[in-house]
């Protein structure tokens, strides 16, 4: 027998909705303030799983500038029906306080790689959204409710609406379908149809230690629901032991041959509660009770890092290469940017072909316009490097190679210019929104014009080098603990995950460039 080994998509891929056409199997994921939107991987046997182009590449589908962190795209729902694809998204504009601003689109396609339309507009009554194909031809849309009032609870309910192809639009009366279970901050709901009746399977406990999948069914759609008896039927609460933590938020799929099987969410630690990679995919195998409710295969309800895969034929895929030349005329999929496209006015694979041209745009503190194309850290241990060409005329122009989680915490080595001492090479580090500089003085690169950087990361921790005159690589400072780097780490939630990659700032607004002649991600065994 052969195994699946979780995370099947490891490092920041939360929130996965999968999806079976044919033989094809896929998985849509959160991006949160990432752009492009939504990551679509593809896999033909459950074990192996190629990323696919985004869909959501243009403004008018996906404005995010001025979007605060963690905003953006939340808990993609991905769906077929009668030769078309449907993607459900939710366009957060506000998550901190009492008010939510959560507005929900829908774009479709006839092939999964694209195009994909306009966005039609569904409405804002909360986050989660999920578009369910009835086998009677009518669809319907559920997600979660948000009430703002006080001595109400947050998370209202699940909310049903029927939506119309025809005027593209939700018809209909609104119903609360399900107000939840003693777990509470019921989210991510999910309707399936099986055996005669709806199920209707949620996330509560919040997307933290306590995380769970929950499952209710009814003979009808708008309801009334019965809890499972057992629920919830997956967590990690209370199994501190587990590799696995955090499961919950899950979505569900059949194999040809009716095998059933769940993707979620999970998280993996790299140091006590932090979690730097962010939460990743898992799958597990589940089957039906006698009675008719879900299970996880073996009766736990806890997830398992080895799965036993289903009988389909293996179908690897070609390993991504490690460096990144950048040769081609695009970027990799793989590359991301924060909040805006990789558009012309700062960005160009063409002014100087075989380098990636970086002009340099706000500071790693903006929410608008910063001059960022990294990657997502998929392993514990890993390691990056990147050379680039940067002339500065002053201390406001920067760039060089970083450790990104968000506007408040980041890890940079980063060449200036010095008024006194001229190019320079320090590290900053933000925690917190804190930035502090960590050499007590920078290292001199005078008559340098190619700087070689470098980072090796070991779990929490990550020591930078560069390149120095005698051409080899230098530590420069100490080890850094980079376990602030993580969902965890503050004192109010956010979602995202590490991110290594490329950045240029000139804050005095004049665009001053950087080339990237290569980059290098390399994982550690």
């Amino acid at each position: 027998m052969s195994y699946i080994t979780n995370p099947i998509l490891p490092g920041f891929n939360p929130d996965p909705s999968i999806l079976r056409v044919e033989d094809n199997y896929y998985i849509a994921t959160s991006t949160f303030e990432w752009f492009p939107g939504v990551q679509i991987h593809h896999s033909k046997d459950l074990v192996h799983w190629q990323l696919l182009p985004h869909p959501l590449t243009r403004t008018s589908q996906i404005n995010m500038e001025g979007n605060l962190d963690s905003c953006g795209i939340w808990a993609p729902c991905l769906s077929y029906d009668n030769g078309i694809y449907y993607l459900i998204y939710t366009d957060v504009k506000s998550r901190i306080g009492a008010y939510k601003d959560t507005h929900n689109y829908l774009v479709t396609a006839t092939d999964i790689k694209g195009p994909w339309s306009e966005p039609i507009y569904l409405n804002s009554s909360g986050f989660d959204p999920s578009l369910f194909h009835d086998d009677d031809g009518r669809k319907w849309l559920v997600n979660m409710l948000w009430d703002s009032r006080k001595g109400h609870n947050r998370f209202a309910g699940i909310v049903l609406q029927e939506y119309s192809i025809e005027e593209q639009k939700l018809v209909g009366p609104i119903s609360n379908i399900f107000k939840g279970t003693e777990l509470k901050l019921t989210e991510g709901p999910h309707l399936y149809k099986h055996n005669g009746y709806y199920y209707l399977l949620t996330a509560e406990g919040g997307t933290q230690y306590n995380h769970a999948a929950t499952m209710a069914r009814s003979r009808h759609i708008q309801g009334p629901y019965k809890v499972d008896p057992q629920n919830p039927i997956l967590t990690s609460a209370g199994r501190p032991d587990l590799p696995l933590q955090k499961s919950g938020h899950a979505s569900l799929v059949t194999t040809p041959a009716g095998e059933w099987y769940m993707a979620h969410l999970c998280a993996r630690p790299v140091k006590d509660k932090y979690c730097n990679l962010g939460r990743e995919t898992a799958i597990q195998r589940c089957e039906w009770s006698e009675d008719g409710w879900l299970r996880l295969a073996g009766g736990s309800r806890y997830p398992l890092l080895h799965v036993p895969a289903p009988d389909l034929q293996p179908f690897p895929f070609e390993s991504e290469p490690e460096k990144d030349d950048f040769d081609g005329g695009e970027l990799s999929v793989h590359w991301s940017t924060l909040r805006i496209p990789a558009d012309p006015t700062w960005l160009s694979l063409k002014d100087r072909p075989g380098y990636l041209r970086l002009r340099g745009m706000e500071s790693m503190i903006s929410m608008h316009r910063q001059s960022l194309v990294a990657r997502r850290q998929q392993a514990f241990r890993c390691e990056a490097e990147t050379c680039l060409e940067f002339d500065p005329d002053h201390f406001q122009q920067m760039a060089g190679l970083i450790l990104y989680y968000d506007t408040k915490d980041y890890v940079y080595l980063r060449l200036t210019h010095h008024e006194e001492s001229g190019i320079c090479l320090g590290i900053l580090q933000s925690k917190n929104g804190v930035q502090d500089e960590l050499l007590d003085q920078d290292v001199s690169m005078n008559g340098n014009s190619r700087f070689r950087l470098k980072v090796v990361v070991d779990r929490e921790n990550a020591q930078f080098y560069y390149v120095n005159s005698d051409e080899q690589w230098t530590a420069i400072g100490v080890a850094i603990d980079i376990s602030h780097l993580s969902d965890d780490f503050p004192d109010y939630i956010r979602f995202t995950g590490t991110f290594i990659g490329m950045c240029v700032q000139d804050l005095g607004g004049t665009q001053k460039h950087a080339d990237f002649d290569y980059f290098i991600y390399k994982e550690i065994e």
